[in-house]
């Protein structure tokens, strides 16, 4: 028997945050089965610079999920000649700004500051910066501050 909602159940469903990806090939790694409790949150009980922030962790923590031990996640710019920033911290303020921290291919310290309506993120494997050390993994730890804030 099918079970039905009430309105309320029904409103309340469509307002929760629900992740969906298809991949070509099968046995592709994909995005989250179940979200954190963080992102089972309403979305309208987050402005959009929170929104943005919680679902690019997860995006950043599934991302390295599939790489091996000498890569680390990083950024890639399209247009100009930015090229690509390693991603070694992030955050938002509200209500709409998302900031990205990290460093360029010749170690400079870089700092992206932009607007949810205009984010744009391409995720790239870089390999790791420094050899002798484990893989930095951004995603684990921004989700790990998550949980706790």
């Amino acid at each position: 028997m099918d079970k039905i909602d009430t309105s309320a159940e029904a409103a309340e469903s469509a307002a929760l945050p629900r992740c969906y990806e298809f991949h070509a090939n099968p046995d592709a790694q994909s995005g989250a089965q179940e979200l954190p409790n963080t992102l089972q949150k309403p979305v309208e009980t987050k402005s959009p610079a929170q929104w943005a922030y919680e679902r690019l962790i997860l995006y950043i923590q599934n991302f390295e999920k599939t790489l091996d031990a000498d890569h680390e996640v990083a950024m890639g710019f399209t247009g100009g000649d930015a090229g690509v920033m390693r991603i070694e911290g992030m955050g938002y303020f509200d209500p709409d700004m998302i900031t990205f921290y990290g460093s360029d291919a010749t170690g400079a310290r870089t700092q992206l500051v932009q607007h949810v309506s205009q984010l744009n993120v391409m995720l790239r494997a870089l390999p790791k910066s420094v050899e002798d050390k484990p893989a930095n993994r951004i995603g684990f730890r921004l989700a790990a501050d998550l949980e706790d804030s």
